[in-house]
Order: C-alpha cells, then sequence, then structure tokens
C-alpha cells in the first residue's frame, strides 16, 4: 500500500497504520518532520527498516530543507517517481 501523508503535524496514528512493506511518502508540510530533529524523527528511523520513506523534491525545496537534513534513510524523489509509485501500487491511502 502507498501511504500520502499531508498531515503536519503527523500523529503517531497514522503511523502506527503503516504496514511492514508499504511505501509512504512525505508531501507538503509533512516533510517538516522528516528532519533529523523533529519530534518524530527516531521514530521514522525506526520504520526504515521495514518501510520504504519518500519525500517530493520540489516540497523540500521550497522549505528551504536540503536532502541531508532529513532523517537518513529517507528518499527524495521527483513527480515522476511520485507518478511510479501511484501506478504500481493499486491502494492508496490519503492523510490530510
Amino acid at each position: 500500500m502507498l501511504h500520502l501523508i499531508f498531515q503536519s503535524p503527523i500523529e503517531s496514528a497514522i503511523l502506527e497504520r503503516i504496514d511492514s512493506g508499504d511505501i509512504v511518502v512525505f508531501l507538503e508540510n509533512a516533510v517538516l518532520r522528516t528532519l533529523q530533529n523533529s519530534a518524530i524523527s527516531n521514530t521514522l528511523a525506526q520504520q526504515l527498516g521495514r518501510n520504504r520513506l519518500c519525500v517530493l523534491s520540489d516540497d523540500i525545496a521550497v522549505r528551504g530543507i536540503a536532502p541531508d537534513e532529513l532523517v537518513q534513510g529517507i528518499e527524495v524523489i521527483d513527480y515522476a517517481g511520485l507518478v511510479e509509485l501511484t501506478v504500481n501500487n493499486p491502494v492508496i491511502q490519503s492523510w490530510s
């Protein structure tokens, strides 16, 4: 399943609903929670062992975030990568 998270702050209940093997893309202001010093950075680091976590490159650029400021292991993808994920995952959950 593909999870698109727009919500900021990200509620822990959302992260608890993500199953092992799911893919998560943080979009819009949700990318702010993927910073190394965010309140959920430790939780995200743990989830990287069982999930693919991504942020949209344009969303971090607009907010002045460099890729090396993100929790280590979070992938930066472009719009083509987002389209590919949506095509390859027939079930998509949007959290806004």
